[in-house]
């Protein structure tokens, strides 16, 4: 049924899902495939009950059998089945079939499509609540050699597999209007993804275009909506700017997670990284080729100067990607709600690598209000898995003295659990650090770039530089005026 909802400040008309598949089934150019493995053919059901399917439908088909599948689509290494390598090979499979069985000389206007899914709804045990990965590959011109795609990935809240499976079958048919009717709209083809499904039912954690159309499309940014418009909690892009699952690039690996503003990327943050990673690699188990480094960036750190600038964001992940780093966007303002977080995706080591001002925002009594169980809630969930933090020193502008874990101030209420927090081996101070990095602040560096102040370029890691002025990064960025703005922690005011 039609809707009638108010998104951009304007109240519009959500075509029901009959209106959807009538639409695609009625346009007599739209011609592809369906195939659905693990959730049935839900998505294809739409399409067939709507009338009209004929002129669509190619195919539609299922192998649900191991053995099958592997026939048709060939086998998986490590044996998984709901991944995007198998469905990105669905989506390439059916598409060859199409080119080669379909003479376009009696269609020569066809714009054919691929739409697959291979999902894992909850099991018996109701302890796996159910995900997959679903795509779409389509032509917007009739013969267009290189086809454009959109793969997402997605999380079942829901605790029944037949809802599962008809969530699933609605962000099909969504998928599918959106890619032939939105997709010169990427932000709002995301958002109306959720045409008719509660966002509480369903999870998108990953999303990333491609092809000819959406050469223009930058996926970070499609990652931020996801966060922006309450999809998922966190995202994750690598170097080259796609968008990662974060799910698969955790899997069993051991995590060393830095967060900051990176704006701009500074030598303190590499030498925190470098010298955290030494120590992290010292620990039984924990292996440099099997542990991902993680660039973390709060929302609200986005959201610092209010609304999301996307030009500052870009900037940001650009100098990080730059580097080779992994960078993630989350919404946890709290360090334990980060850890719960890895912790659904690993059963590896897990470290944190901090400064001395955000070990200190930890042990603000302000930050945990709202738990039932307060700061001490709080903690046991940061480090009922043996987390380790590496604590990086700060040198006090005014003195010289360098602050570490041994004469760092805490609040008087917080001394004792600071005590056993160090004395039980949670906190390592990284000691072999660049102390010429420690009169390195970004503010002052930010500052320096937007008031095109000499000296800024030596504060950086190497190329970061060139990269800001080649693209005149940071221009007009706001800044903040205290450059040094944690006096509370230094020794001296005692």
């Amino acid at each position: 049924m039609r809707k009638i909802v108010f998104r951009e400040n304007e109240y519009e008309v959500v075509p029901s899902i009959q209106d959807k598949t009538l639409r695609i089934n009625l346009n007599q150019n739209i011609y592809g495939s369906f195939a659905e493995i693990g959730a049935g053919q839900e998505t294809a059901r739409h399409f067939f009950r709507a009338g009209g399917a004929s002129g669509t439908i190619a195919k539609a088909m299922s192998a649900y059998d191991k053995s099958f599948s592997d026939a048709v689509y060939g086998r998986e290494e490590d044996g998984r089945y709901v991944t995007e390598s198998r469905l990105n090979k669905m989506l390439d499979h059916e598409t060859n079939l199409l080119e080669e069985r379909i003479d376009r000389s009696n269609n020569p206007e066809y714009l054919f499509f691929t739409y697959a899914n291979t999902v894992a709804t909850i099991d018996f045990s109701k302890r796996y609540k159910g995900h997959g990965w679903i795509g779409i590959q389509f032509q917007l011109e009739p013969n267009q050699k290189e086809y454009n795609r959109i793969v997402l990935h997605v999380r079942f809240k829901q605790i029944e597999a037949r809802l599962q499976q008809e969530t699933c079958g609605i962000v099909g048919v969504n998928l599918i209007y959106g890619a032939f009717y939105k997709h010169h709209e990427p932000k709002k083809l995301l958002r109306y993804l959720y045409d008719h499904i509660d966002k509480d039912t369903l999870e998108i954690d990953m999303i990333n275009f491609s092809g000819p159309h959406f050469s223009q499309v930058d996926n970070r940014l499609m990652s931020l909506q996801l966060i922006k418009n309450d999809m998922t909690e966190a995202v994750m892009f690598g170097p080259d700017g796609n968008n990662i699952l974060p799910a698969a690039l955790l899997y069993k690996k051991n995590i060393l997670a830095l967060r900051g503003s990176f704006r701009p990327v500074t030598k303190v943050n590499i030498d925190m990284l470098e010298k955290s990673q030494e120590l992290f690699c010292n620990i039984p188990k924990v292996a440099k080729s099997n542990t991902e480094i993680i660039f973390e960036i709060t929302l609200e750190n986005l959201k610092a100067y209010g609304d999301i600038d996307e030009k500052d964001f870009l900037a940001r992940a650009e100098l990080i990607g730059s580097l080779g780093h992994i960078v993630m966007i989350s919404k946890f303002k709290e360090y334990f709600k980060l850890v719960e977080y890895f912790d659904k995706y690993t059963k590896s080591r897990i470290a944190l690598s901090m400064g001395v001002n955000s070990l200190v925002d930890i042990f603000d009594e302000k930050y945990y209000r709202h738990l039932s169980g307060g700061i001490l809630e709080a903690f046991g969930k940061l480090f009922f898995k043996n987390v380790q933090v590496y604590l990086y020193p700060m040198k006090d502008p005014n003195t010289g003295a360098i602050i570490n874990s041994d004469n760092l101030i805490v609040s008087e209420q917080m001394k004792d659990l600071y005590k056993f927090f160090k004395h039980n081996n949670k906190l390592t101070d990284i000691e072999d650090y660049e102390e010429a990095n420690l009169s390195i602040y970004s503010r002052e560096v930010l500052q320096m770039i937007a008031n095109d102040t000499p000296g800024w370029e030596t504060m950086l890691p190497e190329g970061i530089a060139d990269i800001i002025k080649k693209n005149e990064l940071f221009k007009d960025t706001k800044v903040s005026e205290e450059v040094f703005p944690y006096k509370n922690v230094l020794p001296n005011q005692l």
